[in-house]
């Protein structure tokens, strides 16, 4: 095989080191219990998780491990060879799906021993999938791609193999750190579903940049370019996964085989009676930005809120502290809390501080005392402009662009510790002459006019080329982009500076450019 030229200095450098092997267990079969240990520990690890254990009864996890006797096994459908091929024929999937005697003994696995665990899966795709969907989309990676998610994590933010990989898509550190996540003491971003979604997005767009194959890309996904090298060259040069099969890691050999199982029983569950659990994972959520450490027992205590709650939707955080004193981290949190932390947010940061920090350091108070600050009060020579907090605003930054100061910006809206949300409208007074009124600010004499009306008005020299849509309560980004031919949903995103695609918020106006 000649491999396709491409320079990957990076890639080529963790190639030769082999930082990619050993990143997942062996899983060569499902049907021997000894050899898939690590994927079902991953499967029932996952059951534990606050929110599926509180979602699920007494009764599911008494009868968890299915019974395999004659008149259980003859009640489930089966289904012949020529079935599945056909089926697997039929979905719509860049990636080719071939059948084979191992892809068989997946999806009887994944049917019917195992068939209670993936209904836990399928239940929590809701909430994952859409994060997948949309990451892949923006990098233009086959969506099916998903799937492998299913055999790396079952789902399961927290899984750790026994080589140490980790997440939802199970990087090692090395790779991880070479995919720019932040691994530290506090901070584990392999767990955190959106940047490590995006790493293996990356990641996998690399791979098949050097192998123009999607079944090796994946194959080298799970032991590394180094093994799939090494198989290449052992097999005289063959290009094809099935050809260099037998020369591959014995965990790798089963691991495109259960990718295919994987992505047949995520498309075809409901022929083998299984049905999604429903579980309560909290759709609406709200991201808050932190500036300084927080402890979840400090949130958790105040607001009365489970614990388990906080770490389920925040698992990047290994101790349960936000290291926010070295900079700004992201705090998920149910949109019904939202609003209350911020009312209680000096009471959360300062409660039982000393408990939860013991080697906080004291504050020695000045010599001169603090020198209290008196606010800017509007004179007539100003005026109120409102501004929509962005992905990845701040405090300083927005003080910075209107050219006040952060303690008058902080006054005016009632903002205590530097806490701002996406979404969250703040009043700005500036001098009457000022032209620094953008896109996302509507003069307040002006408020009760349409905002796309108004925001047209100002650009009025740009109307030829972009066009204002207001976002309204059930939008998302997939339904904006189609009202508008040849834009997509990362059109909008780059457009309009939106990181997250949940930050989207009724009211909220985006510029659209015309195709």
């Amino acid at each position: 095989m000649i491999l396709k030229t491409i320079s990957i200095t990076i890639i080529s450098i963790f190639i030769s080191l082999n930082v990619f092997a050993d990143n997942n267990p062996d899983i060569d079969s499902l049907k021997n219990e000894s050899e898939n240990t690590e994927i079902i520990n991953n499967l029932d690890s996952l059951l534990n998780l606050w929110y599926i254990s509180s979602s699920l009864s007494s009764e599911y996890y008494n009868n968890s491990d299915l019974k395999e006797d004659t008149v259980y096994l003859n009640s489930l459908p089966t289904f012949s060879d020529s079935i599945l091929i056909e089926r697997l024929n039929n979905l719509s999937t860049l990636i080719k799906l071939p059948f084979n005697d191992k892809v068989r003994d997946y999806i009887n696995a994944y049917t019917i021993k195992h068939r209670k665990r993936v209904e836990v899966m399928l239940g929590l795709t809701n909430y994952y999938f859409p994060i997948f969907d949309e990451i892949l989309d923006k990098y233009n990676l086959p969506l099916e791609l998903k799937y492998l998610a299913i055999i790396e994590s079952a789902l399961n933010p927290e899984a750790t193999s026994r080589a140490g990989a980790a997440g939802l898509w199970q990087f090692m550190f090395a790779t991880g750190k070479m995919y720019k996540l932040n691994i530290n003491t506090f901070v584990d971003e392999r767990r955190d579903p959106i940047k490590s979604t995006e790493a293996a997005a990356l990641f996998l767009s690399d791979l098949y940049k050097i192998y123009d194959d999607w079944l090796l890309a994946i194959a080298a996904y799970n032991c590394g370019p180094g093994n799939v090298n090494k198989a290449i060259k052992r097999s005289k040069g063959k290009n094809n996964y099935w050809e260099i099969y037998h020369y591959l890691p014995k965990e790798t050999r089963g691991y495109v085989p259960a990718y295919i199982a994987a992505t047949y029983v995520m498309n075809y569950y409901s022929e083998h009676n299984i049905v999604p659990k429903k579980i309560e994972f909290p759709i609406a959520v709200d991201t808050i930005m932190i500036t300084e450490d927080l402890h979840f027992g400090q949130v958790a205590e105040v607001l009365n809120m489970p614990m388990e709650m906080i770490r389920d939707l925040n698992p990047q955080y290994r101790k349960d502290i936000i290291p926010a004193k070295s900079g700004t981290y992201p705090l998920m949190m149910p949109s019904e809390y939202t609003t209350k932390f911020l009312d209680l947010s000096d009471s959360i940061f300062s409660y039982k501080d000393s408990i939860f920090f013991l080697n906080k350091s004291s504050v020695i108070p000045s010599k001169k005392g603090n020198i209290a600050f008196i606010p800017d009060s509007p004179s007539d020579n100003m005026k109120a402009v409102y501004y929509t907090v962005r992905s990845g605003d701040n405090v300083t930054s927005i003080a910075n662009k209107y050219r006040v100061s952060v303690n008058n910006l902080k006054y005016w809206n009632n903002i205590h510790r530097n806490l701002i949300k996406v979404g969250q409208k703040l009043v700005v007074y500036i001098p009457k002459n000022s032209k620094d009124q953008t896109l996302a600010e509507v003069s307040s004499n002006n408020e009760t006019k349409d905002a796309k009306t108004e925001i047209a008005k100002n650009n009025s020299d740009n109307n030829d080329d972009f066009v204002y849509y207001k976002v309204k309560s059930g939008d998302n980004l997939w339904d904006i982009a189609k009202k508008f031919p040849g834009v997509s949903n990362t059109d909008i995103m780059d457009l309009n500076n939106i990181k997250n695609s949940k930050s989207l918020k009724p009211g909220q106006v985006l510029k659209i450019k015309k195709k």
